[in-house]
């Protein structure tokens, strides 16, 4: 059966993890199925035609056609905004990259004055709290903790026909909420580097061709990605006598990183690279000894950072929350979210200095890359998957 799509999703220039990721897997998705993409704000026809051969570009606001399945990816950010209008139109198949959409109901309806459609939407999704945390925000009372407390997801599901997720966990959550719609559990895709990467070349790229201890964080820099944490067992492992050095990879703001780096006695033992290409953001992992993924609280995500990691063979520290605990633990050590994260993060950093060299090491990188490939990580394989699952929901 040739199923007929139209997929919606952020898309580049946006520079995020579910830009990548449809990037990555359109073009493998169109060899089992007719796709149109829809071109979201502030994209290019031509340059969405020339990223995902073999789909036709149409525009934002498309009309669906007879017997096509859309396809919605949502995130709890503003870049998924245009979205929301499109999920009472055909029963979509809802692609969820995170967990907590309290943020993105927000954006879509209090953020625009109508704080009558929130108080709907929060109350149809969180039945008790709902209402209580709209008249709390309507007179100016919102903690910080309420979206990842109350996550709202439910509201964005009432017309969809099935939901896809990226972890067995996240699959729980939203059969708790819908138990009456088919759920996939897609493995994240994630474009594979290859396995002949020059890690010496690399780790010369990045300042570390000296042979110390290298810890990389991918992705934009926020402080809910334990930046904190990172920096001060950094600063721990060092006074250790770990000859270990941070490598900041993405944007965002670095200066009061790397000022607060420095007063801890890491000045340039810290570095930050921008932004980098895609091409290079799938090899540069594999120059580092330790990949480092912390996020508290969690929106539930699955991180395409840690794949990142474990496609090109480094084992990645994550935070022990949720999702995180599915990856094998020797691929993925885990640090406790909370005050002891500094400390547990120093000690794993002294047992990844001793280890160098030796077999434990290579086993452990390994094992990182044997997670991305058995675990069905490549966009090839993801994209069969996901045409299997959009063919039996298809009538």
């Amino acid at each position: 059966m040739d199923v007929r799509i139209l997929w919606g999703s952020p898309l580049p220039p946006v520079k995020s993890g579910v830009s990548d990721y449809a990037v990555e897997l359109l073009p493998r998705l169109a060899r089992r199925c007719a796709v149109r993409v829809l071109v979201p704000p502030g994209c290019e026809a031509d340059r969405i035609a020339g990223l995902c051969p073999g789909c036709e570009p149409v525009p934002a606001d498309a009309p669906l056609l007879p017997g096509e399945v859309p396809v919605l990816n949502l995130g709890n950010n503003p870049h998924h905004l245009w979205l929301v209008p499109r999920l009472g139109e055909g029963r979509p198949v809802v692609v969820l990259h995170d967990l907590v959409l309290h943020h993105l109901l927000v954006e879509a309806t209090v953020t625009r004055g109508d704080m009558a459609a929130y108080a709907g939407m929060l109350g149809m999704a969180e039945p008790v709290a709902g209402p209580v945390l709209a008249r709390a925000r309507g007179v100016g009372f919102s903690g910080r903790r309420d979206p990842f407390l109350f996550p709202a997801r439910k509201a964005f599901l009432e017309g969809a026909r099935a939901v896809v997720v990226h972890s067995r966990w996240a699959a729980g959550q939203v059969g708790d909420d819908r138990p009456d719609l088919p759920i996939l559990v897609l493995p994240l895709p994630t474009e594979d580097p290859g396995e002949e990467l020059d890690r010496a070349s690399l780790r010369g790229s990045i300042g570390a061709a000296d042979g110390g201890l290298v810890v990389m964080h991918l992705g934009f820099l926020t402080p809910a990605k334990g930046l904190a944490e990172i920096v001060g067992g950094l600063a721990v492992a060092r006074r250790l006598g770990v000859p270990v050095r941070l490598v900041l990879v993405g944007e965002g703001a670095a200066e009061p990183i790397l000022e607060a780096a420095a007063r801890l006695g890491l000045e340039g033992n810290v570095a930050a690279t921008g932004w980098v290409d895609p091409r290079t953001l799938r090899r540069l992992p594999a120059a580092a000894d330790l990949g480092v993924v912390l996020r508290t609280p969690s929106a539930g995500e699955t991180s395409a950072a840690v794949l990142r990691f474990l496609a090109a063979g480094t084992p990645v520290a994550v935070g022990g929350l949720h999702q995180f605990l599915e990856w094998p633990i020797d691929a993925a050590p885990r640090i406790t979210p909370g005050p002891s994260a500094m400390a547990e993060l120093a000690r794993l950093l002294v047992s990844i200095d001793r280890e160098r060299g030796g077999t434990t090491g290579g086993e452990r990188r390994v094992r990182a890359r044997e997670t991305y490939v058995k675990g069905g990580h490549h966009p090839g394989v993801a994209a069969e998957t996901l045409a299997d699952f959009l063919e039996g929901v298809a009538g």
